[in-house]
């Protein structure tokens, strides 16, 4: 039983998906984690999704991750962000019941064949010749592995800072690992110091929400995964969320006990996250704002605890009081749990190859919050590419290495692999040059291939996914060769209800469907009785084919982009390539070049410090030793 193919360090959001991939690719995969009763445990915000982070969901579905099919068993609203704007920022964000998140998730873990699920510290690593061969634990006991997967979270020499107390911890209440950062560090890592922070739980009961505005959730079917059933999702209960906000009084006593925050009189070292800072730090960064949002989320069906985002916080107790004290909603607000800031020790992402593995360790992979970055949905992408990277790893196979191009988990490692990162890094759309094409709603288009033919996904679903595509040119087709003359009553009456305008000619269907204002729904209403037979298709289907039509000339030139891309991502390098006998380049570039040993030209041109000139002197050296 101490034998194992691939073992996963940490049963986080990253250790989950890095356990279950491993596992349904056929290795004998085990898990360690602290206390086998906190599997994806939530352990901030309880929801999942939103810009950017919505579509990492989507691609671990696609690829046959577990992430979303999990929320989807477990939210309690659900809701579509962005409607107003254009596709390619549209997300899906859902809030979770933390409790029964994480309880289906180790339900999920504990019946995967090949899996098993083991309490315990993880305090060593066993390396033996460059190579990672097992892990021991604190009672002593060693177990073997031909891969290991750090995924570990903020555990690794947690600090938690509350005012002036702090006392070590992974999460609140939780032990941290202080032995095995300390292992990382001999086995040649460099470690960095990061920072985060969660806001205080308050009691519902407690909270007068008359004086918040109502957020309910959408009624109409939403999910994250395909591969969910629509009648696991008909009719569920949701419950509703509250926008509230901050004011003068609360920033005033926020600047009052400055000296008595963590974050400002020194004693936090760590960086923080820029895009998800505490109220403290919003309040001095932005002085001219008179108030902050905050968001009032409940944490499932059976809790009264109100999660308050915006309100992050490492004050002391009682200015967290206080600040509560001034805010009408929160004059009777009971505190289930105080706010406190966490500093933990990540390695930095120079360190790990696109693949996830160390540079200095083989068969060692790090995965989540471990490599720099903030956010579940980060860590589960980053899981997911772990595990399926260790077993192919382990299987003499070539590594699974998703372009920027094709998905924003591409993006998402080529920005860490090739840039670094010097505070917690987020995903945003923003992040990606290719995000008209990056859009949530066809991640499975995109990816679902690639998760067939690594066995992740079920045969059924790509054979879905195959037909969808299919489908979709289609009835393109068919758009592109029905026409519609203006003596048509359905299309008149359809433009001057939407206040588009008339036809003075005839069109093709195609055309009428890339007016701003006409739906698909509006495309089958006007071809009722006609030659034009567009009926009994899906709606992620018809929601497809709008999508392609409204934005094809903005596809076919990101589409353009995307091939002059790809000609320098094929352009591929050698692996024993020596850049020290590059002449032409300076030796900063050469330097930059041995640390991040790019794949192919095109993630070589995006490393800092690595200019043009640089990449057409790597061109010429390598067209000159035959490689193109």
């Amino acid at each position: 039983m101490y034998d194992f193919d691939v073992i996963v360090v940490g049963a986080g959001h990253a250790g989950c998906e890095a356990a279950l991939s491993a596992a349904r690719m056929g290795a004998k995969t085990a898990v360690f984690t602290i206390t086998l009763d906190n599997i994806g445990v939530m352990s901030c915000n309880p929801s999942l999704g939103g810009p950017a982070k919505s579509h990492l969901v989507k691609e671990i579905d696609a690829l046959g991750g577990e992430m979303g099919r999990n929320i989807d068993k477990t939210f309690v609203q659900i809701r579509v962000l962005n409607t107003k704007k254009g596709p390619a920022v549209r997300s899906l964000r859902a809030q979770a019941d933390k409790i029964r998140y994480s309880k289906e998730m180790k339900k999920t873990l504990e019946n995967c064949e090949n899996l098993h699920t083991i309490q315990g510290m993880v305090t060593d690593l066993i390396i033996e010749d460059g190579k990672v061969v097992g892990v021991k634990i604190r009672e002593g006991v060693e177990y073997r592995a031909k891969a290991v997967v750090i995924a570990t979270g903020t555990f690794l020499r947690g600090l938690i800072h509350v005012g002036e107390k702090h006392f070590p911890g992974g999460r609140m209440g939780e032990l941290s690992s202080e032995d095995l950062p300390l292992s990382l560090a001999k086995a040649g890592l460099k470690l960095g110091r990061f920072k985060t922070g969660t806001p205080s739980r308050i009691d519902a009961r407690t909270i007068d929400f008359s004086k918040a505005e109502e957020q309910p959730g959408d009624t109409h079917l939403l999910k994250f995964s395909s591969r969910t059933p629509d009648e696991d999702i008909l009719n569920r209960k949701q419950i509703s969320c509250y926008i509230y906000h901050t004011n003068e009084k609360v920033h005033d006593i926020i600047k009052n006990n400055k000296d008595r925050s963590p974050l400002f009189n020194g004693t936090i070292v760590g960086t923080g996250p820029r895009y998800c800072p505490s109220i403290e730090d919003k309040v001095f960064k932005y002085g001219d704002k008179n108030q902050h949002h905050l968001f009032l989320e409940q944490e499932g069906y059976d809790t009264t605890e109100i999660y308050v985002a915006g309100l992050s916080s490492s004050l002391p107790t009682d200015v967290q009081e206080a600040m509560l004290d001034n805010l009408d909603a929160f004059k009777n607000a009971h505190i289930m749990r105080y706010a406190y800031a966490i500093e933990y020790d990540y390695v930095l992402p120079e360190e790990i190859k696109y693949s996830l593995e160390t540079k200095k360790v083989e068969n060692l992979f790090l995965a989540g919050q471990i490599n720099g970055t903030s956010g579940y949905e980060e860590a589960a992408a980053q899981g997911l590419m772990a595990g399926i990277n260790a077993v192919r790893k382990i299987n003499g196979l070539e590594p699974v290495i998703l372009d920027r191009a094709d998905s924003y988990i591409g993006t998402l490692i080529d920005d860490l692999v090739s840039k670094g990162t010097n505070e917690p890094y987020r995903m945003f759309t923003a992040r990606s040059e290719y995000r008209l094409l990056l859009r949530e709603d066809n991640a499975d288009l995109r990816l679902s291939k690639t998760g067939y033919e690594i066995g992740l996904l079920p045969k059924q679903e790509y054979e879905r996914v195959i037909k969808k595509e299919k489908d979709v040119e289609e009835i393109k087709e068919k758009l592109s060769q029905a026409f519609v003359g203006p003596g048509n009553q359905r299309v008149n009456e359809v433009l001057e209800k939407k206040g588009e305008t008339l036809l003075k000619d005839g069109c093709t269907y195609f055309e009428l469907l890339r007016r701003p204002k006409v739906n698909f729904d509006d495309i089958k209403y006007i071809s009722e009785g006609t030659e034009l037979n567009v009926e009994g298709y899906p709606k992620d289907t018809e929601y497809q084919v709008e999508v392609q039509v409204k934005y094809s000339g903005y596809i076919d030139r990101a589409m353009k982009m995307i091939e002059k891309h790809k000609g320098l991502e094929n352009k591929k390098i050698p692996a024993d390539i020596d850049y020290d006998d590059l002449k032409n380049m300076p030796k900063e570039a050469k330097d930059k070049l041995k640390a991040a040993r790019p794949y192919n030209i095109g993630q070589a041109s995006r490393i800092s410090g690595v200019s043009p000139a640089d990449i057409q002197a790597l061109l010429i050296y390598l067209k000159m030793k035959g490689n193109y």
